[in-house]
């Protein structure tokens, strides 16, 4: 049976995403951006955030080697996009919900969540932090702790 999403379907993680043909990547933002606006239309939640982020969340995903490159973002809304790639697509409708996804990142739920960002101004103060704490123990200097 065809999808709405057939690129989307084959990535269920970063590095399924990674293994794609660069040219494909528009259409995975596509099917990225309809996911989320139709699990947004179920569960409520802030859509405009996430929908801004739709293409560089995908870009981040493809060009990092994440979890272990960490990603910080900057209000927990907009990870909306991220969770869907991340491998909690089958739980996307629980957002915000009891016993569900939370609206925010959340250490807890995912590998690929480095920090419990919530709102605004506080992923500079966590990424220094994290590079910080990263030179003290006297990790590599080129990538993340």
């Amino acid at each position: 049976m065809a999808t709405k999403t057939p690129l989307l379907d084959q990535c269920p993680t970063p590095d399924r995403l990674r293994a794609l043909d660069p040219s494909q990547l528009r259409q995975v933002a596509d099917e990225l951006r309809s996911e989320t606006i139709d699990a947004v239309s179920v569960t409520g939640g802030h859509l405009g955030a996430g929908l801004g982020v739709v293409e560089l969340t995908v870009a981040l995903h493809y060009v990092f080697d994440t979890p272990a490159d960490r990603i910080i973002w900057d209000v927990g809304h907009q990870a909306y996009p991220h969770k869907i790639l991340t491998g909690r697509r089958d739980r996307i409708r629980t957002l915000r919900t009891g016993g569900g996804l939370s609206g925010f990142t959340r250490r807890s739920e995912s590998e690929y969540d480095p920090f419990g960002a919530a709102h605004s101004s506080t992923s500079i103060s966590a990424g220094l932090g994290m590079a910080v704490a990263r030179d003290l123990a006297g990790g590599n200097t080129t990538s993340s702790p």
